[in-house]
């Protein structure tokens, strides 16, 4: 036998010895489990505000500075109008204020604002709000949350898919589906007790999608977990400017939250 035909009948031999052990592999034993690739957590800062709250501005310069020391898909700040301060001396609401505002508000039993919370860690104030978002942003999240939206700008009905995966074993806690609005320009007191006509306000809540205080989920780890809910937009909302903010949460805090926004921009999109 000369060389090369030794070297392919070894070849041969061993191709045959491979494939003959494959066949004796159950299916079973070939599924190696991956564990999902970790994500960075984000961050989810509740601002309880009001127009009338003269050092709400100073909350809300806070907030801008940590989103743009940390992007704003790291930092997601929500405005909740709520308490006194979103109201009249009389008694009436503002067109900020929301129902659930006023339930979250009374809930936490706040007695001055600004007040908030910074992943639903503890309520804080706004000057504490820097030191919270660093140390909650150096850990990884135990979940992940994507969000499609499919708006139909006709009947102005919003659907919202959401999709979760626990990334390092069971998560169960709640879903909160919130529609938030930016770019809103009305009154607003400010710190030196003038009064700004044409503030522009961010990040303020209008709804929750999905109820005030969200839906249960059960997440296990390397699954995902789907729920759809739908909502047609209130018409004094300006949907360019709308966005839905996801979060999951349970005793412990916050878990992980995205934001999605409704009508993405050319720059988003090619991002």
């Amino acid at each position: 036998m000369t060389r090369y035909k030794y070297i392919f009948s070894l070849f041969a031999t061993i191709v045959l010895v491979a494939l003959s052990a494959c066949d004796n592999v159950d299916d079973d034993d070939r599924l190696i489990y991956v564990k999902p690739a970790t994500v960075q957590r984000a961050v989810l800062i509740e601002d309880f505000t009001g127009q009338r709250c003269v050092n709400c501005p100073s909350a809300t310069a806070a907030i801008d500075q940590l989103i743009e020391q940390y992007g704003s898909e790291a930092v997601i700040a929500v405005g909740i109008h709520s308490g006194p301060f979103s109201r009249s001396p009389k008694g009436t609401r503002y067109a900020l204020g929301t129902d659930e505002g006023d339930e979250y508000f009374a809930y936490w039993q706040f007695d001055r604002q600004p007040i908030g919370m910074v992943n639903r860690r503890k309520v804080s104030d706004y000057t504490e709000w820097a030191t919270q978002v660093y140390n909650e942003i150096q850990s990884n999240a135990p979940v992940s949350i994507d969000v499609v939206t499919n708006y139909d700008p006709d009947t102005r009905q919003l659907d919202v898919a959401t999709s979760m995966m626990a990334l390092d074993g069971t998560v169960a806690g709640k879903l909160q589906l919130w529609i938030v609005e930016d770019g809103i320009v009305a009154f607003q007191y400010m710190p030196d007790n003038s009064t700004d006509r044409e503030y522009v306000h961010n990040h303020v809540l209008r709804c929750a999608i999905n109820g005030t205080w969200g839906q249960d989920v059960n997440i296990t780890e390397g699954n995902t977990t789907a729920l759809t809910s739908q909502i047609t937009l209130d018409s004094e909302w300006n949907a360019d400017n709308v966005s839905v903010v996801a979060f999951v949460y349970n005793d412990s805090g916050v878990l992980q939250v995205v934001k999605k926004a409704l009508i993405e921009t050319e720059l988003e999109t090619e991002n």
